[in-house]
C-alpha cells in the first residue's frame, strides 16, 4: 500500500495546507481516509476524484468531513459527470459515486449541514452512503477496514486498513486523549500514523487530543514499526514535536507534510 498526506493541519489550516486527508492506495483500489477543509484540491494532484473507490470518514469534526461538501459538488455538476456530451465529454448513464463509509448519525449531519442552503441531500446523492458501527468491517475491493472507538468530544473512531495481499496494515489514530485503547487497537501496525496537536496538555475540561511525547509513548506502547505525527500546526516548531515524540517513541519518528508518501 501507499500512503500519500493530503493534509495533516489540525482544525485550523495551515498556510496553504488542509486539514485531515490521507490517500490510501493499492494497485488500483484507492482510498480517502478523512475529507477536512481543503482536502479535494489536493486530491485532484494525485487522483482523478471519480476513481476513488471510497471515503473513510473518522468522526463528524469539520475538519474531517467538511470537503465532501465541495467534493459532491464535483460529482453531481462536473461535465463528466453529466448524461449528455458537455464540450469534451461524452456524456455518461453510470456517473461515478464512491462509497462513503461514515460514522452512525452522518447522514442527518450532513442534511443538517447541507440544508442550511437548501440541498440537504447533496452528499447523498453524490455518494453511496454506508454508516458504520464500532465493530463493522467493510472490505473494498479485498482491503479490510476495522474501527475502534477512541476518546474525543464526539464519537469517533480510529481506522485500521490492512493490505489485500496481506502485506501490511496502517493505523490511523484520528483525534483523541490518551488512552489504552488505541494502543491495543494499533498493536504492531506497519504504519501508525498519530495526533500531535497540542504542545502541552490542555488547561482545563475534558482532553480530546495528544502531545507530541505523548503521541510517541502511544506508538512505544503498541510496538508499531514506523510512526507519523498529524493534525499539528506549522505553529508548532517542527524539529521539537519530532524530537519530543522520537525521545518518547525510542525511535526516528517523521511529521507529515503535504504530498509525502509512504510505502506500507
Amino acid at each position: 500500500m501507499r500512503l500519500t498526506i493530503l493534509g495533516k493541519s489540525p482544525s485550523w489550516q495551515d498556510a496553504d495546507g488542509a486539514c485531515s486527508g490521507y490517500l490510501l492506495q493499492e494497485h488500483d483500489t484507492t482510498l480517502l481516509i478523512d475529507c477536512g477543509n481543503g482536502v479535494f484540491s489536493k486530491l485532484r494532484r494525485f487522483r482523478d476524484y471519480t476513481r476513488v473507490d471510497a471515503v473513510v470518514i473518522s468522526h463528524l469534526h469539520a475538519d474531517h468531513f467538511l470537503d465532501l461538501v465541495p467534493y459532491s459538488y464535483a460529482l453531481t455538476y462536473a461535465p463528466r459527470q453529466q448524461p449528455v456530451p458537455v464540450d469534451r465529454w461524452p456524456g455518461t448513464d453510470h456517473p461515478a459515486r464512491p462509497r462513503l463509509i461514515v460514522p452512525k448519525g452522518a447522514t442527518d449531519t450532513f442534511r443538517q449541514v447541507c440544508g442550511a442552503w437548501g440541498q440537504p441531500e447533496l452528499i447523498e446523492n453524490a455518494f453511496e452512503v454506508e454508516e458504520y458501527e464500532s465493530d463493522s468491517t467493510p472490505e473494498v475491493n479485498g482491503m479490510k477496514i476495522s474501527f475502534h472507538e477512541v476518546p474525543h468530544f464526539l464519537e469517533t473512531h480510529a481506522i485500521s486498513v490492512e493490505s489485500a495481499n496481506g502485506g501490511g496494515r496502517f493505523a490511523f489514530g484520528a483525534d483523541c486523549s490518551p488512552t489504552e485503547d488505541l494502543i491495543e487497537f494499533a498493536r504492531d501496525a506497519d504504519l501508525f500514523m498519530v495526533e500531535a496537536t497540542l504542545p502541552r496538555p490542555e488547561r482545563t475540561g475534558i482532553r480530546g487530543h495528544l502531545t507530541p511525547a505523548e503521541a510517541g509513548e502511544h506508538g512505544r506502547a503498541a510496538g508499531v514499526k514506523r510512526l507519523v505525527l498529524t493534525h499539528i500546526s506549522d505553529e508548532l516548531d517542527e524539529l521539537w514535536a519530532r524530537d519530543c515524540a522520537a525521545d518518547a517513541f525510542g525511535a526516528p519518528v517523521d511529521v507529515a507534510r503535504e504530498g509525502a508518501t509512504y510505502e506500507i
